[in-house]
């Protein structure tokens, strides 16, 4: 079995086992702590230029299957396990773990001591690694920011796809959307059209929309600076939700700032209190960047939702316009659906509007 070696920026190195391709990586270095879900979290575009850690100790025990995809192929640069299950037991499953990172040119390491590494992540805030199979080749291998490189180009669709429903039709923009997200939506009856990012004001009004949703997606949101007086313009124009990225492009839009977290939120337990209602709920997450709460204009929005672990902003809600905005995922996949009541929250507001413009602005 062919060793391989984590090597991390900040001089720790971590001996395991190869898994995968057979080809060095480099990356900024995550973990999640959700218990199931390493199908779902490999192929969230969120995570794109990332190296995934999955905390959870046995990974792989019921294998993959074709229904939870969340995007087309696998999104993450590498990821790192402890114990990896090559007998999976389920009746869905198709595939093992490692015949998945075979087949996609994806590589990995297997017999890792993950607490450790976690321990480390904990301790240095942001880290980038190289994941090589010989030592001699980390000199060979750059670190790559995730802001030299637009992560969101990678993962977007390139052209507009629509999917028919009965319901009011809602446009998605799209940075990196989860499947899970779309499916949520058509549960709910609604016509979906998914455009790429940097689709114009005039391409998006042609659709005729009911509702816009501002997808997640990977890297710095800041990259996305040239796409705030759209994003500002069309949640002035439409009923609006955004999850995760989209939650902050928003908030950045109407004039908000973001910075990096130390370690980000990545798990499916992460409590959230509704600031209105006074209810928590558990919620996954998977973000890197945070909305700063103070930067936040308090006579135009109001503040909804917080996380009970470090009262970081979970969420906005604009006072007279239906604009809102989540950082955690409602659709779950993987983790609790005890936020799914944001979609239905939405498609009231786009019924509620009739498709009318909601502020009576020109189309620009």
């Amino acid at each position: 079995m062919t060793k391989g070696y984590l090597v991390l920026e900040t001089g720790e190195i971590f001996e395991g086992d190869w898994i995968g391709a057979l080809k060095p990586v480099t990356g900024e270095v995550v973990f999640n702590t959700s218990m199931t879900g390493y199908q779902e979290m490999m192929t969230d575009p969120s995570y794109a230029g990332q190296i995934l850690t999955f905390c959870y100790p046995l990974i792989g025990n019921y294998g993959l299957n074709d229904y939870d995809q969340e995007s087309k192929k696998i999104a993450v640069s590498a990821v790192i396990v402890n114990d990896l299950c090559e007998e999976p037991s389920h009746y869905q499953s198709s595939r093992t773990f490692t015949e998945q990172l075979e087949d996609e040119g994806i590589p990995g390491l297997k017999n890792i001591d993950t607490r450790e590494l976690v321990s480390v992540i904990r301790q240095h805030h942001t880290v980038r690694g190289k994941i090589v199979d010989d030592m001699e080749k980390v000199k060979e291998l750059s670190w790559i920011s995730e802001t030299e490189r637009n992560l969101i180009d990678l993962v977007s669709v390139k052209e507009s796809v629509t999917f028919d429903n009965n319901g009011p039709h809602v446009v998605m923009m799209d940075f990196g959307y989860k499947k899970s997200i779309l499916d949520a939506l058509l549960n709910e009856g609604c016509k979906v059209t998914i455009v790429p990012y940097e689709s114009s004001i005039t391409d998006i009004h042609q659709l005729n929309p009911d509702g816009i949703l501002l997808s997640n997606g990977p890297g710095d949101p800041m990259q996305m600076k040239a796409q705030f007086s759209k994003i500002k313009v069309i949640t002035e124009q439409y009923p609006t939700l955004g999850i995760c990225l989209g939650h902050q492009l928003i908030a950045l839009a109407h004039g908000a700032k973001t910075k990096k977290m130390p370690f980000g939120h990545r798990g499916g337990n992460h409590p959230v209190k509704d600031i209105i209602s006074g209810k928590v709920a558990i919620t996954s997450q998977n973000h890197g960047y945070v909305v700063e709460e103070g930067s936040i204009n308090k006579a135009t929005f109001q503040i909804q939702f917080q996380n009970v672990n470090d009262g970081s902003l979970e969420g906005i809600k604009h006072h007279y316009l239906p604009i809102q905005t989540v950082q955690f995922h409602p659709e779950g996949h993987p983790g609790p659906s005890d936020t799914a009541y944001i979609f239905k929250q939405f498609i009231q507001q786009v019924e509620a509007a009739g498709g009318e413009e909601i502020c009576g602005s020109a189309i620009l």
